[in-house]
């Protein structure tokens, strides 16, 4: 976490936050997601039943993020979250009974870690929205974020030098460690915010805005998800490899632009670009999927949009269209579609024995053209007066610069 010492005061003004709340919530996200990829690359490392127990731990997931969005409005949140962070670390401990390899034994593993992972993760979210203000909310986000995916490499090569036990020590201790700092930073923290008041998860649909931000999401998590089963299958082990070493670099890039992008023109704007984006890149595919330029041009494009639509739809809209109260509600409905495309068994669909590579590609284009129909009538969700202001701003600065290159020719 030395990287907080990379920015200057200045820029946390930019931000519109203090030091002490900016490490709060960068040490809350930053130590969760981290941890969060490392079980993930504890399951890859499985040889076997990898698809049974990629499932049983997003549905425990989904199932522990919604109890845990109905538990926030019982537990202070703060009290929630260090409750999250303490069933981490015992669930990491877990690890180390791993010498009795049961199929049991193993779902319930991976049933325990959904459940620690997600019971949180809605308060997690709603931190997040809560410190930080609406028009700096892309910037935080995508800085945040940056790191978490810049760190999946180290920490994935880390972790494959180790055995499952000492890797579950490293879990744990990675946890005990975030834990530990924001138990330190949030000690001087003036008040807390007490528990939610009541608000029913079905009202959340009953959102016209969220409901049309949401189907867009949904189409594109399934969509990406089928995708890149059939890449997986078309383009062969190697290719693939490729793939997802550099991918995970050129999204990080996505996320701080789309950050950047979403606070300067708006969310909807660059949700539609990267929509509009990817469908091209789709279609590209689909006219000439034996080219292999056109894959290479699919592999950045993909990331690329992935990185902004993943930011924007985990992190941004949500914080956007709730309230404080209604908060955990949206983050984790709206976190759902990717949760549950993530546990659909892929290697139980061999989309590519039923289906050309041609096809399933100028057909994924369709719907991803089809899905930037509902955000035409979609709000934005950054305010109008923000966006003027950035833009006259940047008018002003422009002036400045055109009056002193007049004075220095004068």
């Amino acid at each position: 976490m030395s990287c907080l010492g990379l920015l200057s005061a200045g820029r946390l003004a930019g931000l519109g936050m203090s030091r002490r709340q900016f490490l709060l919530v960068f040490t809350l996200l930053f130590n969760s997601f981290t941890w969060y990829y490392m079980i993930l690359f504890i399951l890859d490392g499985i040889p076997y039943h990898l698809d049974a127990l990629r499932a049983v731990f997003y549905i425990a997931t989904i199932g522990a993020s919604l109890a845990g969005a109905v538990l926030s409005e019982r537990v202070q949140q703060t009290k929630l979250l260090y409750l999250w962070m303490i069933m981490g670390i015992v669930a990491s401990l877990q690890w180390t009974l791993a010498g009795i390899v049961t199929n049991a034994h193993l779902s319930m593993m991976f049933i325990l870690a959904g459940i620690s992972f997600g019971i949180g993760m809605p308060s997690c979210l709603a931190y997040l929205a809560n410190n930080t203000l609406a028009e700096n909310r892309g910037k935080t986000s995508a800085l945040i974020f940056a790191f978490v995916n810049l760190s999946a490499f180290p920490l994935a090569i880390i972790l494959s030098t180790l055995s499952l036990m000492a890797s579950s020590l490293v879990l744990a201790s990675w946890r005990t460690a975030g834990l530990v700092i924001f138990a330190f930073s949030n000690s001087s923290n003036q008040q807390s915010v007490p528990p939610l008041k009541s608000f029913q998860i079905a009202k959340v649909f009953q959102d016209r805005p969220f409901v049309l931000y949401l189907i867009p999401w949904l189409m594109f998590s399934v969509i990406d998800t089928l995708e890149k089963a059939l890449f997986k299958d078309f383009i062969g082990s190697e290719y693939n490899v490729l793939a997802s070493t550099i991918q995970p670099i050129i999204a990080s890039f996505s996320m701080l632009i789309g950050g950047l992008l979403s606070d300067r023109i708006g969310r909807k704007r660059v949700v539609m670009y990267g929509f509009i984006s990817l469908g091209i890149a789709y279609a590209i595919i689909g006219t000439a999927p034996m080219l292999p330029l056109a894959w290479n041009i699919y592999l950045v494009v993909d990331a690329i949009a992935a990185g902004i639509l993943w930011i924007v739809f985990i992190m941004i809209l949500w914080g956007d269209l709730s309230t404080q109260h209604s908060r955990e509600k949206y983050y984790v409905i709206g976190s759902i579609p990717f949760l549950a495309t993530a546990a659909i068994p892929l290697s139980m669909m061999p989309l590519s024995s039923f289906l050309p590579a041609n096809t399933a590609f100028s057909l994924a284009s369709f719907f991803l053209f089809l899905a930037v129909l509902p955000l035409m009538y979609a709000p934005e969700t950054l305010p109008q007066k923000k966006i003027e202001l950035r833009r006259l701003r940047g008018y002003v600065d422009q002036a400045k610069k055109l009056a002193g290159k007049h004075v220095e020719k004068n």
